[in-house]
């Protein structure tokens, strides 16, 4: 945590990166499981690193997985899961996610067009919601910011949930994101990176350093 800010780190794909964000004081190491994305580790990747992984939660982001496959991600180690999925999608699937792992162990990240609000029945089905940028054809990864007074306005509503606040963040905006949105958890990706998956370290600690800043002034 950093100056009371919740970190996750997410798009890790080697110990080196991972280790690096353990440094910096990332709470959460986020892994990619969704096979399209650049940054994409698969499980037998992810179980060949995981003995030699830094001793933070571990979090695995999938795009709409089956129920059983949640689980295979619970038995490979993972502690959170992270679901990006349609809005409408129809209730039954998140309460059979939330079954799969635990309600407090899913993080909801759904894609939300910019006049939908998060449904109030989802709440006690999950630990934390995440609010990307979004996007009509991507599930979150665009690199661009997002909706910084809805999700406010979402954790104004909701001050007991815990929200996480995700898009486009970066060394130079962040200090911005957080006083805008009031965010106390952030989840920052590619405004880190040297390439896709590949954490540029200088980025990672400017970064910090932001919040540092940020959070004191």
């Amino acid at each position: 945590m950093i100056e009371g800010v919740q970190l996750k780190v997410c798009g890790l794909t080697s110990l080196v990166d991972a280790e690096f964000a353990d440094a910096c004081g990332a709470d959460y190491l986020g892994f990619i499981l969704h096979p399209t994305s650049p940054r994409h580790v698969s499980l037998a990747q992810y179980r060949a690193m995981a003995g030699r992984l830094p001793a933070r939660h571990k979090i695995a982001v999938a795009v709409e997985p089956k129920a059983e496959e949640l689980s295979e991600m619970r038995d490979a180690g993972f502690d959170r899961f992270q679901v990006h999925f349609r809005h409408d999608l129809p209730i039954a699937s998140i309460e059979a996610w939330s079954a799969a792992v635990g309600p407090r162990s899913l993080w909801l990240a759904p894609k939300l067009p910019p006049k939908v609000d998060v449904p109030e029945t989802w709440h006690p089905l999950c630990g934390a919601i995440l609010l990307d940028t979004y996007d009509p054809e991507l599930f979150g990864g665009t690199g661009r910011t997002g909706d910084w007074a809805k999700f406010s306005r979402h954790r104004k509503a909701h001050p007991r949930r815990t929200w996480i606040l995700s898009g486009g963040l970066k060394p130079e905006n962040i200090g911005e994101a957080l006083d805008e949105s009031g965010a106390r958890f952030v989840d920052v990706n590619s405004g880190i990176e040297s390439a896709p998956g590949v954490k540029d370290h200088a980025r990672l600690k400017a970064f910090v350093a932001a919040v540092h800043a940020s959070v004191r002034h």
